[in-house]
């Protein structure tokens, strides 16, 4: 179960549920924000370093009055250059205060992430499993100083 605070009132919120996914987008726009300050202010091209993970590289790829379309991914280099990995695509709505993962790549790297992502057998799951992810994955770079 998850806990939504609604008008300073506490209630359960089932997950794989809409109600569970609407919670976890507000989860992820304030470890978002946390993570990264204003959004919508962003410059193009950011990167976070830490001194325990890999530098952090979050690059918008669309700004818009009432969204913001970011890259937010790690880069390894490979025989192919530089590959990035999970390399998930975000829009942060503003107005909303919601954060929502909408795409990552087939297969990360980390054995902890390709975990979260399990097969899916409806759009909501799909949404769940990412917006999951997304969810450790902010927690864990604010874990880390980011």
């Amino acid at each position: 179960m998850f806990i939504e605070t609604v008008r300073h009132r506490i209630r359960l919120v089932k997950p794989r549920s809409f109600a569970g996914l609407m919670a976890l987008y507000e989860s992820n726009h304030a470890r978002l924000r946390q993570l990264l300050g204003n959004v919508s202010s962003l410059p193009p091209s950011t990167l976070s370093s830490s001194a325990t993970d890999l530098s952090l590289h979050v690059t918008r790829a669309e700004r818009c009055r009432y969204t913001t379309s970011l890259y937010m991914t790690y880069q390894f280099e490979s025989a192919e250059g530089i590959e990035c990995d999970p390399n998930l695509l975000l829009r942060v709505y503003h107005d909303a205060r919601l954060a929502e993962a909408l795409s990552c790549c087939e297969q990360p790297r980390h054995q902890a992430l390709r975990g979260l992502l399990l097969p899916a057998s409806s759009e909501l799951d799909r949404r769940w499993s990412l917006n999951i992810m997304l969810n450790k994955w902010l927690e864990y770079c604010l874990d880390h100083r980011h």
